[in-house]
């Protein structure tokens, strides 16, 4: 299984390469930026690519956007990304372009060798890996959504409102009374958490948060 490293720490990234020729594996490059990260997969065509999120020149970002090409132009390689924090958002960014053959793991993990060199061989062969902590954040973010205090049929009303629909119009889509719309969009205005304002846009509020999600 050959691997590609793109680490801009030189103990680590050699520590990486160690760690894994000693796991069995082949790694074909070890390099410090995401620009040489590119090339080297361009060139070696690896099964896995093994990135870290923040690497020259602004130590932000570059990794995660370097991951997300990669998963754009070479499809068919994995794609094991390692962060010194959990960063929610670029473990959000990497899972929507594709959810097979991708990890997303804090750097502490590498220190339980098994469970790291476990991980790389399940992410190479097509499976997905998230660090627990990621996982944790992801959940209690996901149980604070307001929206998911809605019922499938509030959602539904909420929708239909999102495209611009009256409450007339609404009617006419779910084939339900008027007295019930008016029900469902007040038990979504407070489900929502929208403050009674006499301007009148908790309506638009509604949608803008359901759009937005």
């Amino acid at each position: 299984m050959r691997i590609v490293i793109g680490e801009d720490s030189v103990l680590l990234r050699a520590g990486l390469t160690r760690l894994l020729a000693d796991g069995g594996f082949d790694v074909a490059a070890a390099v410090p930026d995401a620009g040489l990260l590119l090339r080297a997969v361009a060139e070696h065509r690896p099964d896995l690519a093994l990135i870290d999120v923040r690497m020259p020149p602004t130590h932000t970002d570059e990794g995660i956007r370097a991951a997300l090409v990669i998963r754009r132009q070479f499809p068919e390689i994995a794609v094991l990304v390692l962060s010194q924090f959990v960063e929610e958002r670029y473990a959000t960014d990497l899972l929507s372009v594709q959810t097979s053959g991708v990890g997303y793991l804090l750097k502490d993990r590498v220190a339980h060798v098994s469970e790291f060199l476990d991980a790389v061989r399940r992410v190479a062969a097509g499976g997905t890996v998230l660090d627990p902590e990621v996982v944790a954040q992801l959940l209690v973010r996901r149980r604070a959504d307001p929206l998911d205090r809605l019922t499938p049929r509030e959602t539904e009303v909420l929708r239909l409102m999102a495209e611009g629909r009256s409450n007339g119009g609404i009617v006419e889509a779910l084939q339900v009374s008027h007295s019930a719309v008016e029900k469902y969009v007040s038990s979504i205005l407070a489900k929502l958490d929208l403050p009674h304002t006499d301007t009148g846009h908790r309506r638009v509020l509604a949608v803008l948060r359901y759009l937005r999600a």
